[in-house]
């Protein structure tokens, strides 16, 4: 989806995550074939992707499950049980779209993921991709496509931003991540209304709207029925493989961000984003860090404050672009407005929330 000349710079190989990803490979590929002779079989775990023009990014991951069970169809586990997981790589998914009559084949790539841009113009607004694995049922994914000649959207962080983790506190964060099930996770406090609102005030229908997260790709259904639980607009979610890959031992958030919005940058080239996140991690240097870099992609920084440094008047005069921060989505909202309100003046579009 990302244009030449426009696309996202790879990471270093890591010597020691390359070897452990291999060893974890091979186990996995042991444990497969074991299971395969059970009646095991490959499955596909759709995510939600996204559009604009002539490009549509569908999103999924392989994974191994029993034959008579979709593994999109569990509910109500604790969140560690979601990580036990055993991906499949290099399996071949079919994937056809409502309105196209091109059937794309694709493979899945390391950890079992698909992430395809395939050559489609699809309707604005939510629309079905099927995907096909072998003999097993076919399953849909909602692609959410942007409207023609979209100029602003919006990224959302989902820990500590729209879901109370509580991430400066590591060790708590972990076991209330870990064993608790997603629907007894509560909201931060008025993110809802402040995502809504601002996505009504930067154009409603047709403006994208994309949540940016270090969590794993195995929470993705769980958060996405999260954030449509709790009022939150829809729309894809881009999180992170955990374990060892073969840019490093560990999973480095920061980098996923800067990448992720780097992607972002390429797929949506005449898109400015209202960039929301916390100050509890990284967010604040990561979103400023991108707009020094792409001041022209960017409307505006807000910030929950979640830390005892967060600035109390809600502005930085020294950033690229304008900065609020605010206690809560209430406080945020109140701040954003204004901000949001000069930019569409000065853009010529847009219509204030109520």
């Amino acid at each position: 989806m990302s244009a030449p000349g426009n696309t996202v710079s790879p990471e270093p190989v890591s010597r020691l995550g390359s070897a452990l990803f291999r060893l974890g490979r091979a186990r996995r590929d042991a444990v497969a074939s074991v299971l395969a002779r059970r009646g095991w079989s490959s499955a596909v775990l759709p995510y939600p992707g996204y559009g604009l023009g002539g490009s549509t990014r569908v999103l999924a991951r392989v994974v191994l499950a029993p034959a008579r069970r979709q593994p999109s169809e569990v509910r109500g586990v604790t969140a560690w049980h979601r990580l036990v997981t055993l991906q499949r790589s290099r399996v071949d998914v079919d994937i056809t779209a409502e309105g196209q009559t091109e059937e794309h084949r694709v493979r899945s790539g390391p950890g079992g993921f698909v992430d395809a841009a395939l050559p489609w113009t699809l309707e604005p607004g939510e629309r079905t991709v099927v995907l096909r694995v072998g003999r097993r049922p076919p399953v849909e994914a909602t692609v959410h496509v942007a409207a023609p000649g979209v100029r602003t959207g919006i990224v959302c962080d989902i820990d500590d931003t729209a879901l109370v983790t509580g991430l400066q506190h590591p060790v708590r964060a972990a076991w209330q991540t870990m064993s608790r099930a997603f629907a007894q996770r509560v909201a931060v406090d008025g993110m809802a209304d402040l995502v809504t609102a601002a996505h009504v005030q930067l154009g409603g229908t047709g403006t994208p709207v994309v949540y940016l997260s270090t969590g794993p790709w195995n929470f993705n259904g769980p958060l996405a029925r999260f954030l449509a639980r709790c009022g939150f607009p829809a729309g894809p979610l881009l999180l992170t493989q955990w374990g060892p890959t073969p840019e490093g031992v560990f999973r480095d958030g920061r980098v996923h961000k800067r990448r992720s919005l780097q992607r972002l940058r390429a797929d949506f080239p005449d898109v400015r984003w209202l960039l929301v996140g916390d100050d509890g991690e990284h967010d604040p240097a990561t979103y400023e860090e991108f707009a020094r870099e792409h001041p022209e992609h960017v409307v505006a920084i807000a910030l929950r404050q979640v830390g005892v440094s967060a600035t109390p008047t809600g502005a930085e005069e020294d950033a690229p672009v304008p900065v609020v921060r605010g206690a809560d989505g209430h406080v945020l909202l109140e701040r954003l407005r204004p901000v949001l309100a000069e930019h569409l003046l000065r853009s010529g579009g847009g219509t204030a929330p109520r």
